[in-house]
């Protein structure tokens, strides 16, 4: 989740604290802010000095005399600010460019915007229709796209009544509620489509605290209101008889705060520690589900100066969906307070900048029901994890790969386990947090894992590259940000095609890469949007493109912008059906 100028203001945050004479950029010591700070909390980690990285040297990056980019090698935390420098654009780009693509439809405006900066997807079928879900906890919309040229919007879900508040009710939602990211599959006990639903703590100081600096380091009166805000810690299940809010059926509230007496009992009304279950839970309507969640407030190893939590994994015992079972946690040495030895061999130690811990759940080629054994984590700083996951009770580590630090921006989070089972491949990536590619590039990292034991990178998906009739040569002179996002996620309806990556890449828009021959990926299609709608505030104009989502029965692609939804085929997917759906959607297939 890429966090948003509404939210956070970290530009200013640095400015004032600088200013105060909080921060040092680049400092070789802890301030004393920061060591009173830890002080004062104890799970505040200031391990190492700080050595937060100042402002890149203009001169040290920008455009090159061949026409490419050169990233800075090292920047700060900087979230809300534009970076200019010679050759980029004047203005965002209103054009749009397209390669092997067709634009089938396009829907814009707030309906179909919940979101500017990430939205969630999920598909269901009813009664021969199939709706698509699009929501960001209290902002959610239904669409029937069962005509993918005739979209209707069903239901609409906000706060906007209330100013977005979560902690208070209306006519959508109760008091602390909101729709989470959820996989949805069909529960052959039930009969009936079930739908897991992540609660996660809001990450960000700067909501509960109106002073910068918006800094856990530097604010323990920000850090202590996160601390004390009440809200669910963990996941729902919900039984659903339809496509719309009311038909929903709550099963279970279940909490991960490890301090609870009853996960199934606690009170969400009330503080709990911990992060929550972290984005999409994996589960495929069988007996198990893995889920990303700092279990305690112990669990704090991220240098990440708004984020007190640093997420390991969770194994579920799902039989009956109403009673969830806790089955195993698992972390890496250093996560957790009091890991301190473990967490200075890592050089991202001092840096107030990396992300580290997982941001999502584990990535399985194959469910543990159908004979997979192996399970891969995206962790940040922290790099690659493989685990062994054939006896859910007993998470084991396999083996670990450190990645190249890539700071500032999110080192790694997404994992495309799709072509696993038939080269050996995955392919993992981090994303860009800052505008003008003011960060290293984020690299999709093409990893040779068919020795679980050994994985090692043997290349890297190659860069998207502006058509000429953009006017330009690199794709960090069109404004806002650069780089991959995720390939969606394994709910997507049908069967995902061998050979065939595709990334929502931001202001590159949406990118499919042909990976059938691991030693020569290419682009063999895109679509790039225009930069902005009549809707999108001007603070998001820098974030386009941010997600896709493929119905891969259907071959249609759907890509999800700061303006709104286009729905896309192409003959990298195959013959689209523009149509029903000739089967409905039970669970996701592998």
């Amino acid at each position: 989740m890429r966090f948003t100028r509404r939210n956070t203001a970290l530009a200013t945050v640095t400015a004032a604290a600088v200013t105060a004479g909080l921060l040092v950029p680049g400092a070789s010591g802890a301030t004393g802010a920061t060591a009173a700070t830890a002080a004062s909390d104890p799970h505040v980690r200031a391990v190492c000095d700080d050595r937060r990285p100042g402002p890149a040297d203009p001169g040290a990056y920008g455009m090159q005399l061949d026409g490419t980019f050169r990233h800075p090698a090292l920047t700060p935390v900087d979230e809300e600010s534009d970076h200019p420098f010679p050759g980029r654009n004047a203005a965002y780009d209103t054009r749009s460019y397209i390669k092997n693509m067709k634009v089938e439809a396009a829907y814009e405006g707030t309906d179909f915007t919940p979101d500017y900066f990430h939205t969630w997807q999920n598909v269901v079928d009813f009664d021969g229709r199939r709706y698509l879900f699009q929501y960001d906890r209290s902002e959610g919309r239904v669409y029937d796209v069962t005509d993918v040229r005739k979209v209707r919007v069903v239901e609409r879900m906000s706060r906007e009544d209330v100013g977005g508040d979560e902690t208070r009710a209306n006519g959508d939602w109760a008091a602390h509620d909101y729709w989470g990211a959820s996989t949805v599959q069909w529960s052959k006990k039930l009969n009936a489509y079930v739908m897991v639903q992540s609660f996660e703590s809001r990450r960000q100081i700067s909501e509960l605290s109106d002073r910068p600096p918006l800094d856990k380091y530097t604010n323990p009166d920000g850090v202590r209101k996160l601390r004390e805000k009440p809200g669910l810690k963990g996941f729902k299940v919900y039984r659903l008889d339809g496509p719309r809010k009311k038909d929903w059926k709550l099963l279970a509230t279940v909490s991960t705060d490890s301090t609870q007496a009853d996960p199934l009992r606690s009170d969400p009304a009330t503080a709990q520690q911990g992060s929550g279950s972290i984005d999409v839970p994996y589960w495929t309507g069988e007996k198990y589900m893995f889920i990303a969640t700092a279990p305690d407030d112990t669990y704090s190893g991220t240098e990440y100066p708004t984020n007190l939590h640093s997420a390991g994994y969770q194994s579920w015992d799902m039989t009956d969906p109403a009673h969830p079972k806790l089955l195993d946690t698992w972390h890496l040495p250093g996560q957790r307070t009091g890991e301190d030895a473990a967490y200075r061999q890592n050089p991202r130690c001092g840096n107030r900048t990396s992300w580290m811990g997982a941001r999502m759940p584990l990535f399985l080629p194959r469910p543990v029901e159908e004979g997979g054994r192996y399970a891969f984590a995206a962790m940040g700083g922290y790099g690659l994890t493989v685990l062994d996951v054939s006896d859910p009770s007993n998470l084991r580590t396999v083996s670990h790969l450190d990645l190249p630090a890539s700071v500032s921006g999110t080192e790694g989070d997404n994992i495309d386990v799709s072509q696993y089972e038939k080269t050996g491949m995955i392919y993992y990536s981090g994303y860009p947090l800052t505008e003008d590619c003011y960060e290293p590039y984020k690299d999709v990292y093409q990893i040779d894992a068919k020795d679980p034991r050994n994985p090692r990178v043997v290349g890297v998906l190659p860069r998207p590259v502006p058509p000429r009739s953009a006017g330009i040569t690199d794709y960090c002179q069109r404004r806002g940000s650069f780089g991959p996002k995720r390939t969606g996620y394994y709910t997507n309806p049908g069967k995902h095609d061998a050979g065939v990556l595709g990334y929502g890449f931001y202001n590159a828009g949406v990118q499919f890469f042909d990976v059938s021959d691991p030693a020569d990926p290419e682009i063999s299609a895109y679509f790039v949007p225009k930069a902005y709608g009549r809707d999108t505030a001007e603070y998001a104009y820098g974030n386009q493109t941010h997600g896709v989502y493929v119905e891969w029965d259907r071959n249609i692609a759907w890509v999800l912008t700061n303006h709104g939804i286009y729905a896309l085929s192409s003959k990298v997917l195959g013959k689209p059906d523009l149509d029903a759906p000739a089967e409905p959607f039970r669970t996701s297939e592998f």
